[in-house]
């Protein structure tokens, strides 16, 4: 480079500055042609590049440089959300979320104690392994690993899992074929609220702070009869809210991970294996799991009742 150098200054060079060179100038970036790109972006957000350098007239890759450098814009694939929410879904959302984090700020280790959650998920006898689990090791220019394709098996457990800041209190397994109804439920909770009286002493002179999602079978009469019964307090949860239920954003997707790639050859070994998964876990994972939802409930409210990315 230094020789470089010497021998332009040496035929006459006298500036370090580049010289002008042959091609489209940088200077066709203007105001108007960002405000027009912008516009038309704005008209259509899926719009193409190469549809855009058309009809402003520049290249590409000047294209590319206005949407980044200029507008601060990039273009994402749609993210999948349970429903499109309604305004009244986001105001019912944001209220909720706001008592819902008033109870937790109120006595946050109180709030800690007395939370139970519980909700329901399908275990399948084969649960194919995600993308990130298939990752090996390559050398450069060997070939990729290969998979046949895979599909969940049709065997498969319901597991109802209820839990707290502590741990696992009780699981249910139903096997497929059979539903879970109001009157099922019902006794479930029977058959929980023995376990939770073994297992949490200290809530026996306490209201339960009981959490569940808004499916049918967890608000039918029945139900509700039987929870007044046992004396619990609801946790307000209304509908659409996954985002914001620890089974969903945290116990769940974890499980499910683990599941990958496993393959069990019966209900038996489902269960067997699922209650030690659940046992090898520290108290203080169930203890993050539930602590996540004071951050969950503030962003929600800050983004006006939008759903919570995990």
């Amino acid at each position: 480079m230094v020789k470089k150098w010497f021998t332009e200054f040496r035929c006459g060079r006298t500036s370090t500055s580049d010289a002008e060179r042959s091609g489209r100038p940088k200077e066709v970036i203007t105001p108007e042609i960002v405000d027009k790109i912008h516009e038309m972006i704005l008209d259509d957000r899926r719009m193409k590049v190469r549809e855009l350098a058309h009809a402003v007239g520049i290249s590409t890759e000047r294209v590319h440089h206005i949407l980044h450098e200029y507008l601060d814009m990039r273009k994402l694939s749609a993210r999948w959300v349970p429903r499109l929410l309604t305004l009244d879904h986001k105001r019912n959302r944001v209220t909720t979320s706001k008592e819902c984090l008033a109870m937790f700020s109120r006595n946050t280790d109180e709030f800690l104690r007395r939370l139970v959650t519980v909700d329901e998920t399908w275990i399948h006898h084969n649960t194919p392994e995600t993308k990130e689990q298939s990752k090996q090791w390559v050398s450069r220019g060997e070939r990729g690993p290969k998979k046949a394709k895979q599909s969940l098996s049709a065997n498969k457990v319901m597991a109802t899992v209820f839990w707290d800041a502590r741990g696992v209190i009780h699981i249910d397994y139903l096997e497929k074929g059979k539903t879970i109804t109001g009157e099922y439920y019902s006794k479930l909770l029977d058959r929980f609220d023995v376990d939770l009286k073994q297992k949490r002493p200290h809530l026996a002179k306490k209201k339960v702070l009981f959490h569940q999602d808004n499916a049918r079978v967890h608000t039918c009469l029945v139900t509700m009869a039987k929870i007044h019964e046992l004396r619990y307090e609801l946790l307000p949860h209304p509908a659409y809210f996954p985002d914001l239920a620890p089974c969903d954003y945290y116990l769940f997707p974890n499980l499910k991970k683990w599941l990958g790639g496993k393959i069990f050859g019966s209900n038996e070994e489902v269960i067997t294996e699922t209650n030690a998964y659940f046992e090898s876990l520290e108290k203080t994972y169930y203890l993050e799991g539930v602590k996540k939802l004071e951050k969950r409930w503030t962003k929600c409210i800050e983004l006006k009742g939008d759903y919570v990315e995990k």
